[in-house]
């Protein structure tokens, strides 16, 4: 059989991502459409979200649910924080997009599977797998209070007037509106709620229900799963047409389990490389810096941290300095950062994960600062996997979802 047999006539945008796909897995086009059909064969032995109207069998035999639970994609997906949450709860990633090249670098080494590179080339839903629960971590920058902070004061737009990153929601929008996923799971920070005195939380929330949604949205601090202050606000939306007006969700609640402290997630001081040691010229200027503000009645300054509580919230610039959260070292000695193993246990990420380092510190610090707790994603997932179970129980019918 000649190569390309199996893809002759095929839509111009589909042909373009069988391409890509068969050039990042270097195989023929043949052996990949081959690789593709086996897969959809063996998925339909598992529940889906969606009824397969061509299978008698889940028509007329119930079955309850088995891992994998559900499928889900990935978009905005940064190192996998939202990823790692719902593979917990039964979850399989399908699809999964991310623009910068160093994340895709840690994805690929923590999860096998290269994240496509622009969003952009998936508007139009084509190239996306059918899937039960979309995840995504839309970019936070034009919406977070450093963000607007440091637009404001390069002169530069921010919110949705940020055109390199402010639309990117209404991109997500309209895949959504293509896709028509059962489930949405969304991730950004709490100013989002606050920014431009609330409208731009109004325009989200009213284009979500514009396009058939019943929203849910808290913004939950991490400090109730890991040793840092870290709020950021999950929107949860479940389509309309198929969980109806009032689907029983609701956000975890705190665990009742004590959190670990900052101690829990440190290395052994022993075993710490010097270089994480500030200089003595940067600790004087930390020090001089902050003295400076408060005299002036600011509250800028340095976070020494105590390694019997929690930390403030880990940000993408901890490269610069680690000012917002240094570790005592006692006796006098000048304080020193996380390393980037610390920094991604006060996280929460798998151990697994961390000692698969492939990219520099600078990288890491900015990863981990940009992403997602797996912990509290894992636990809203699980609220959403007990709807998707009571839509099954509601439904009857041998899936989780029927697509409305």
């Amino acid at each position: 059989m000649a190569d390309g047999f199996l893809t002759r006539n095929v839509p111009k945008e589909t042909n373009a991502w069988l391409r890509r796909e068969c050039e990042r897995r270097n195989v023929s086009r043949n052996a990949f459409v081959l690789s593709v059909l086996e897969e959809a064969r063996e998925r339909q032995k598992g529940p889906s979200l969606f009824t397969d109207e061509s299978s008698e069998a889940s028509a007329t035999k119930p079955h309850r649910p088995t891992t994998p639970l559900f499928k889900f994609i990935d978009l905005f997906s940064g190192i996998g924080g939202l990823r790692i949450g719902l593979d917990a709860v039964g979850g399989e990633c399908l699809f999964s997009c991310e623009i910068d090249p160093f994340a895709r670098q840690t994805y690929h080494a923590w999860f096998g599977d290269t994240p496509e590179k622009d969003i952009k080339d998936f508007i139009s839903g084509q190239g996306i797998p059918r899937h039960d629960v979309l995840a995504a971590g839309f970019p936070c920058q034009p919406f977070s209070i450093a963000g607007v902070s440091k637009k404001n004061s390069l002169g530069r737009a921010h919110g949705f007037a940020d055109k390199a990153q402010g639309t990117l929601f209404f991109h997500l929008a309209t895949i959504i509106e293509n896709a028509e996923p059962p489930v949405l799971l969304l991730e950004n920070v709490k100013n989002l709620k606050s920014h431009n005195k609330g409208d731009t939380w109004r325009t989200i929330f009213e284009r979500l229900e514009e396009l058939g949604y019943v929203v849910f949205a808290k913004i939950i601090d991490a400090c109730d799963y890991v040793p840092q202050h870290r709020e950021r606000i999950f929107i949860v939306g479940f389509r309309r047409s198929l969980f109806g007006d009032s689907p029983p969700f609701s956000f975890p609640k705190p665990p009742e389990e004590p959190h670990a402290v900052l101690q829990d997630v440190l290395q052994p001081e022993e075993e710490v490389n010097d270089k994480y040691v500030l200089s003595a010229h940067l600790w004087n200027y930390l020090q001089a810096y902050a003295k400076k503000h408060q005299e002036k009645g600011n509250g800028f300054g340095f976070g020494l941290a105590s390694r019997s509580g929690i930390t403030r919230t880990l940000s993408a610039r901890y490269y610069k300095d680690g000012a917002e959260i240094l570790i005592p070292r006692g006796n006098d000695q000048i304080p020193r950062r996380l390393t980037p193993q610390e920094a991604g246990r006060l996280m929460g990420f798998p151990e697994r994960f961390l000692r698969k380092q492939v990219v520099s510190d600078t990288q890491a610090y900015k990863q981990f600062g940009n992403a997602v707790v797996p912990k509290v994603a894992a636990a809203v997932a699980a609220k959403i996997v007990e709807v998707m179970q009571w839509q099954l129980l509601r439904q009857g019918d041998g899936c989780l979802l029927a697509k409305g």
